[in-house]
């Protein structure tokens, strides 16, 4: 029972974390912490857990992720002297056998949650006060654009003491003389051409916003009939043998499947005009070059799940 509700709690805070790797989907999670360090996907959870740590915390011990179970004891001597630097409250993590900690269903759940409480307070600690590393290194994600701007077109470092002026009236410059050197329709002209105010610019944001919620709702959907889809191809006695192997193979396809949006004004701004040329993906032209023997068990498939939907 106590498993049980630290394993709800943990799923709640990787969820609210923002992880979005397989032991999200149900049992997964449960079955990972029972193997302990045996298990690749539990010491996959764990190195995420601590690399977005490392972001916010000065730490010279680091986790990696195993690949089989032989690797067990090597992950846990790591997991050792991560939690020493750390100062761990925790006996159960802290002594004992090192080959034989992380091999206890319980201890692994402790280890979970102690690594997402550090998180979640290393975090809320930078909320206000951004890490170094973010403001000294890599720079802001308006930085890294501009950046890469500068590297696409081939500019030289601007100067420290230039003015936002002339350096957008360098980028402008430098964009024509490259536009010069293309045949004249290789860019297209811009699908959206009248001036836009912040007015304007407010309710385009929203208007974004609010189709990025229903891809995101539309999306969930998708991915969850995936999910049972795939789950429906281990029904038969004779699949079941192959659980693991099916698992192997789709979890990894599975966890980058995102359901949130990646489409920004940006977009509306390098769009063309071609994008606004639809065509209907039924059409007798399209389906002659797109037609193939997936076809016929995609709509087998929809015949099927409608049957149970409407007869069972």
């Amino acid at each position: 029972m106590e498993c049980d509700l630290m394993e709800t709690d943990i799923l709640e805070s990787l969820e609210d974390l923002g992880y979005k790797g397989p032991l999200l989907e149900d049992g997964a999670l449960s079955q990972a912490v029972c193997a302990g360090a045996s298990s690749p996907e539990f010491t996959k959870l764990c190195a995420w857990l601590v690399s977005e740590l490392r972001v916010f915390c000065k730490l010279e011990e680091n986790v990696q992720a195993t690949n089989s179970p032989s690797e067990a004891e090597e992950f846990q001597l790591e997991v050792s002297g991560l939690l020493g630097e750390m100062n761990c409250p925790y006996l159960s993590l802290t002594s004992g056998d090192v080959t034989k900690r992380l091999l206890v269903q319980k201890n692994c759940l402790l280890l979970l949650t102690y690594l997402i409480s550090e998180l979640e307070a290393a975090r809320m600690l930078c909320v206000n006060t951004p890490p170094k590393k973010a403001q000294e290194g890599g720079g802001s994600e308006v930085f890294q654009e501009l950046k890469g701007i500068c590297i696409a077109l081939g500019m030289s470092k601007p100067p420290a003491n230039i003015t936002m002026f002339q350096f957008f009236s360098g980028i402008e410059k430098k964009l024509k003389e490259t536009l010069a050197k293309v045949p004249p329709n290789h860019v297209g002209k811009p699908l959206l051409k009248k001036p836009m105010g912040p007015a304007h610019w407010e309710k385009i944001e929203a208007i974004n916003q609010a189709v990025a919620n229903e891809y995101e709702v539309r999306r969930k959907l998708l991915i969850k009939r995936l999910d049972v889809t795939v789950q429906s191809f281990g029904w038969s006695d004779r699949a079941k043998s192959q659980t693991e192997k099916l698992a192997k193979v789709y979890q990894p396809k599975r966890s980058v499947l995102s359901p949130k949006s990646t489409i920004s004004v940006a977009h509306l701004l390098a769009a063309r005009q071609d994008l606004s040329k639809i065509l209907r993906t039924s059409s007798g032209s399209i389906r002659e070059k797109t037609a193939c023997a997936i076809n016929k068990v995609i709509k087998v498939s929809s015949l099927f799940f409608t049957y149970i939907y409407f007869y069972l």
